[in-house]
C-alpha cells in the first residue's frame, strides 16, 4: 500500500465518521457538550459535521473511483459543501457571538 492510498483511506474513514456523527446529532437532536460549546445550536453543529464529512467522502471518491471531468465536478461540489459549512454553520467563539 502506498502512502497516497493510505492517506485516502484515512481521509475516507474520517469523512465517514464525521458524516455519521453529524447525522446522529441531527436525528437524535442531542450532541455532546464539547460539540455544542462552539455552535449556535444543535442543528448548526449537526449540519457542520455532516457537510464536512460528506465533502471529505466526496473528495476521496473523486480521487479514487471517478475519472476525468466527473472527478473535477465532484471536487467542486465538495469544495462548495465545505464553503456552505464554513459560511452558514461555522463555529462561534466567545460569548459575544451568540
Amino acid at each position: 500500500m502506498t502512502l497516497g492510498t493510505a492517506t485516502l483511506l484515512v481521509g475516507g474513514a474520517i469523512g465517514l465518521f464525521l458524516a455519521v456523527f453529524g447525522a446522529a446529532i441531527l436525528v437524535t437532536g442531542r450532541a455532546p457538550a464539547s460539540a455544542l460549546r462552539n455552535f449556535a445550536g444543535v442543528r448548526a453543529a449537526a449540519l457542520y459535521y455532516l457537510l464536512f464529512g460528506l465533502a471529505l467522502l466526496l473528495m476521496v471518491l473523486g480521487q479514487t473511483l471517478i475519472a476525468g471531468a466527473a472527478s473535477l465536478v465532484v471536487g467542486a461540489l465538495a469544495v462548495a459543501m465545505v464553503g456552505v459549512a464554513v459560511v452558514r454553520y461555522r463555529p462561534r467563539r466567545g460569548k459575544g457571538d451568540r
